[in-house]
């Protein structure tokens, strides 16, 4: 692999990049805004209805599952169409799912129910990582090639991003409230049909073609360095979701807390974990070839994530007093240095990937992201209903144990990548 140049050589971004950039960071806020509220609007909704922790998660499995692909095919098609083509596609796929969830008739039988809304969960899957893919591969192509704006940008956009996604989960909240569950989902499809307009009117659609892999070989064949961050990433948010998607929203409601009140503290905790990634960039030391101080600082905060879940495992399984709130601010802890985390790892993918095929390396690491996910979800709702609260915890422990692992062998520089 070629030698980096360093920054005092870096080209920096041209003012049409940064235009670019503006434009496909709000189009994905957005995006993000109707996807956080269609989260709170299905657990919602369905809860209420009285479905299990599992049937709950099971709900969302399609649409984990379905990322994975979309991530692998959307960097493959981002390369051979563009990205901006692909946003597109990607928007388009959520307005169509929006649609196919509001036709849900509360005369059909729950088995019937369950089946129409995993599918339609499953297209804004698709949707959700078509969207991430194109999104993050414009970063790589708008950012210039200087390593030090490229993690500022990059911290941006997902700080910013998160902390939209959490004003998402309370939107959907007071959505339900105010307009119900289809009307809801009109609203948002009606935010997406014109967001989708500024994007076609705004952006060059070959932005970001390039040449893309000819066989499924070559697409999967990735760098040493690419496939190690991608198995952490699996670990990583597997860590997250197995606690956030169903057994810490049912444990704190199921502890006296209302919607609202869960709803504002997964809101609240988004907002914040969104603007502690957005000053990562203040809390990790920068080094001249981008690696050799960045790998150690992902090393270091997977450690310190792994053992905040190990000692909340243990208080919850000790019931000790006022268990909810120590929960509570345990997670708030958990959210500072997963953001961190995260940050880190977004910023290591696109200094690992090939400028020639960033949208395929960037789909290949999100794919590996959706993994996680799924996985996450799964277990969130089989640990939940096997052993409460503090059987998730400990499966969030031992998954990031392992994502630790992962990012010993990740190397500190690129000829080594």
């Amino acid at each position: 692999m070629a030698h980096a140049r360093p920054h005092s050589q870096a080209n920096p971004p041209s003012p049409h990049g940064a235009r670019n950039y503006a434009i496909v960071t709000s189009a994905y806020w957005g995006f993000t805004l109707t996807d956080g509220a269609l989260r709170m609007l299905v657990l919602l909704h369905f809860y209420r209805l009285g479905y299990s922790p599992f049937t709950l998660a099971f709900l969302f499995l399609l649409y984990e599952a379905a990322g994975i692909l979309a991530n692998l095919i959307g960097g493959w098609l981002a390369a051979r169409f563009g990205i901006a083509r692909m946003l597109m596609v990607g928007l388009t796929t959520q307005i169509i799912g929006f649609g196919l969830l509001s036709a849900l008739s509360p005369d059909w039988t729950a088995s019937m129910s369950v089946a129409w809304v995993v599918l339609s969960q499953g297209v804004c899957g698709v949707a959700k990582d078509l969207t991430k893919t194109a999104s993050k591969s414009a970063i790589k192509v708008t950012a210039g090639e200087a390593s030090g704006q490229l993690f500022k940008w990059v911290a941006w956009f997902t700080g910013s991003k998160n902390a939209m996604k959490g004003v998402g989960f309370f939107l959907g909240g007071l959505l339900l409230d105010q307009l119900g569950f289809r009307g809801s989902l009109w609203a948002m499809a009606g935010l997406l049909a014109l967001i989708l307009v500024g994007v076609v009117l705004s952006l060059p659609p070959m932005m970001g073609k390039s040449k893309a892999s000819k066989s499924a070989k070559e697409l999967f064949a990735k760098n040493k360095a690419i496939n190690l961050l991608a198995a952490a990433r699996v670990f990583l948010f597997g860590a997250r979701d197995v606690w956030f998607v169903v057994g810490v929203p049912v444990f704190l409601y199921a502890s006296g807390w209302t919607f609202t009140m869960v709803g504002g503290f997964l809101a609240t905790w988004t907002i914040g974990y969104g603007l502690v990634q957005a000053i990562a960039p203040m809390l990790v030391k920068r080094s001249n070839d981008g690696l050799s101080t960045e790998v150690p600082a992902a090393r270091m905060w997977s450690a310190i994530l792994a053992a905040i879940p190990t000692v909340l495992a243990i208080l919850v399984l000790m019931k000790v007093s006022h268990l909810e709130w120590v929960v509570v601010g345990g997670l708030g802890l958990f959210g500072f240095a997963f953001a961190v985390n995260s940050s880190v790892h977004s910023y290591l993918i696109l200094a690992y990937a090939g400028s020639e095929k960033a949208a395929e390396d960037v789909g290949f690491y999100y794919a590996a992201n959706a993994a996680g996910r799924f996985m996450g979800t799964l277990l969130s709702g089989l640990l939940y209903q096997w052993g409460g609260l503090e059987y998730a915890l400990g499966g969030s422990a031992i998954m990031l144990i392992i994502c630790w692992l992962f990012t010993l062998a990740l190397p500190t520089s690129r000829l080594n990548a």
